[in-house]
């Protein structure tokens, strides 16, 4: 068989727990030669990713969550490469903002039909993001979800769950200055979360899609309402009847500022795509448009994800 042409960088802890019999039986079954590196520890995903791109693969498949497509694109936005998606996560938001099929087989056949179209991403002081990015009280949202999921499996009640035990035990907000569009705002938030996929904001039936669409991204702030407050907004969140004023605030731009308007510049937990990592403000979040060659099923037809 000829040397393969399409490298998989798979997650070996993902959601669904499909394993790399499966994924080499899937590209098998369409007579395609592949490459598969498993990778067991998470933080590894972008320099695996990277090392993939300088061995002159043509296409990088990217086998996991969103954190894991989130990892693959981050080294390879730019490259002119070719970005394929194995979805095997809980979400998938970005899998399915693409409409790519979520059974494993169809995926993989998706990837060898080649067809691909050119897909924005977002960063935050220079790190990529997919889906969202956010500060306030849901990185610790996710640190608690991999503590259930650890002990009990994914699912997406526990992740449901998880919101819930962390507002139960939330600190004092955050006093933020927010620029966005022209716009300056300053707040006191326990949660500020920034949106570039307008699928996930039609599935939460929140406001801004429109803005996606426009080249923004959106920033939803939650008010300074109490614990009992957030309760409520986090319900609306979760049946889908959340509101702009009434549950958020909401700002859109194509870049981004967020700061600490007392100047304080201790390390902040950043969330991006559902992966937490540490980070020093001021917070610098742009749109960058087309940076990714992401390969796509053929009946997708959309301008925006």
């Amino acid at each position: 068989m000829p040397e393969p042409d399409i490298c998989v960088v798979m997650n070996a802890g993902s959601g669904k727990g499909e394993d790399a019999d499966r994924v080499r039986a899937a590209f098998e079954a369409q007579q395609v030669p592949v490459h598969l590196e498993l990778v067991e520890d998470g933080s590894r995903l972008a320099s695996v990713a990277a090392e993939a791109v300088n061995r002159g693969f043509g296409t990088i498949v990217a086998a996991g969550g969103d954190g894991t497509i989130c990892a693959v694109a981050a080294a390879m936005a730019g490259s002119g490469r070719r970005m394929g998606i194995l979805p095997l996560g809980t979400f998938n938001y970005f899998a399915r903002s693409l409409l790519l099929p979520q059974e494993l087989e169809a995926a993989v056949a998706v990837i060898c039909a080649g067809r691909t179209a050119p897909i924005r991403i977002a960063t935050v002081n220079d790190e990529v993001f997919l889906n969202n990015a956010s500060l306030g009280v849901y990185p610790a949202i996710l640190e608690t979800r991999e503590e259930i999921y650890k002990r009990w499996g994914r699912s997406r009640a526990l992740a449901y769950w998880s919101v819930l035990k962390v507002l139960a035990r939330m600190g004092r907000p955050l006093r933020l200055r927010v620029r966005a569009g022209g716009e300056e705002r300053v707040v006191r938030s326990p949660l500020v979360f920034v949106v570039n996929n307008a699928f996930q904001l039609e599935q939460m039936n929140l406001d801004g899609a429109e803005r996606v669409a426009a080249g923004d991204l959106v920033v939803f702030i939650a008010p300074n309402t109490g614990r009992l407050g957030m309760f409520r907004n986090a319900v609306a969140l979760a049946l889908g009847y959340a509101s702009v004023d009434q549950n958020y605030m909401m700002m859109s731009g194509p870049h981004v500022e967020i700061d600490l308007p007392q100047g304080h510049r201790r390390v902040w937990h950043v969330a991006r795509d559902g992966e937490r990592e540490r980070m020093v403000p001021p917070f610098d979040l742009r749109a960058i448009e087309g940076a990714l060659e992401v390969t796509v099923p053929e009946h997708w037809n959309r301008e925006v994800r």
